[in-house]
């Protein structure tokens, strides 16, 4: 039942993210550099996909696919130095969304899909624990939201038009990429590398 060793993703892969961002002039209004970011997010959540396909096909265990997220999720949220204050911003967006991708997958492989409420519900029960200030009860529904997408439950993307800007706002962006990469788990392919 074992996996090659970064089959999923790989420290060389996100640096090769981070170094196209750094050498862009990243603007989130131009469409190119908000592709850019998105992909970024994408590909994460693409590995995050498959790590949680493979456990559901038998390839990983319980235990592996939690490793494997692990180190995914280490290799994502570290810290990346990054001298323009702008970018280093952006990318810290994008790793804010990812926290809610990765909680959601841990979530379902350790408990499956929560069945208490749709995507919505939990994501609107996440918007009032955070405005009470919990951010660990905002990303618990948040990520139970998570695995109902897992599942196959649809997020509708309006409902983050609903919800003020802050952490529950980028947590949604997250699970709509989580959303894609589940039904869609192509890998992005990182363009002109030369």
């Amino acid at each position: 039942m074992s996996t090659p060793p970064e089959a999923f993703y790989s420290e060389e892969r996100w640096q090769n993210w981070i170094d196209r961002l750094k050498a862009e002039d990243i603007d989130p209004e131009d469409e190119d550099s908000a592709r850019l970011l998105l992909n970024l997010q994408d590909d994460a959540a693409i590995a995050v996909a498959k790590i949680v396909s493979a456990h559901e096909e038998g390839e990983l265990s319980e235990e592996e696919a939690v490793e494997e997220l692990a180190e995914v999720r280490e290799i994502v949220l570290s810290d990346v130095e990054v001298e323009n204050e702008e970018t280093a911003f952006l990318i810290d967006g994008v790793q804010t969304s990812l926290v809610c991708v990765f909680a959601a997958a841990e979530e379902f492989i350790l408990r499956g899909a929560s069945e208490e409420a749709t995507v919505e519900e939990y994501v609107h029960a996440a918007a009032d624990a955070e405005a009470e200030e919990d951010f660990d009860a905002a990303l618990g529904y948040c990520a139970q939201g998570g695995t109902r997408i897992i599942d196959g439950e649809d997020l509708d993307v309006s409902v983050g038009e609903e919800i003020e800007y802050g952490f529950v706002a980028e947590w949604v962006n997250g699970l709509d990429s989580l959303q894609s990469a589940m039904r869609d788990p192509e890998v992005i392919e990182e363009e002109d590398e030369d």
